[in-house]
């Protein structure tokens, strides 16, 4: 009889850094040029996930880029997620993330920053609850716990009608000093 014993740890690493090549790869073979567009307002950002006509077609609406502070994209379930966690906390008066557009087939990072923002992460930094392949961050615990406390996320995930998304940034632009 044969036993074999799988390290779990080391199958995770692999894992990882394979997808981190597979990432690379990506990003040289299929470079988008376009990540996000900074507003003229403190409060307010927006999260078009994948939906790249979207932020383009957003970045150029004067009445609303005059009430945000950033809109941008989010790929991944991970270091995108990590990266928004950074800025969020940077930016202290940043309270309202309206995340809008299609989900990232796969990674479903949209799925997974909802996830966060409601369920938080284990011990080990894995958003609970997230369906994507390495829903893994590295921020710490008490970055993702002010993150989540910060921002309130308003959930348009599928949604492109910049009629509704404009609604929603007017309804907080009046509540918001």
């Amino acid at each position: 009889m044969v036993v074999v014993y799988l390290d779990i740890n080391m199958n995770t690493t692999l894992n990882w850094k394979l997808k981190n090549v597979a990432g690379r790869l990506c990003e040289n073979l299929i470079p988008v040029k376009i990540g996000y567009f900074i507003g003229e307002g403190k409060s307010i950002a927006i999260c078009t996930l994948s939906s790249l006509d979207l932020l383009r077609t957003i970045s150029k609406i004067d009445d609303i880029m005059g009430r945000i502070l950033i809109i941008g994209r989010l790929y991944s379930e991970n270091k995108g997620i990590d990266t928004l966690i950074q800025f969020t906390i940077n930016e202290p008066k940043l309270s309202h993330l309206i995340v809008c557009g299609n989900d990232v087939k796969g990674h479903q990072s949209g799925q997974a920053l909802i996830s966060l923002h409601k369920n938080g992460v284990d011990d080990v930094g894995r958003i609970i609850g997230a369906v994507g392949p390495y829903p893994f961050l590295n921020s710490s615990q008490e970055d993702i716990k002010s993150f989540r406390k910060q921002i309130a996320i308003h959930n348009l995930t599928a949604c492109e009608d910049v009629e509704t998304i404009r609604n929603i940034i007017l309804s907080l632009d009046i509540i918001q000093p």
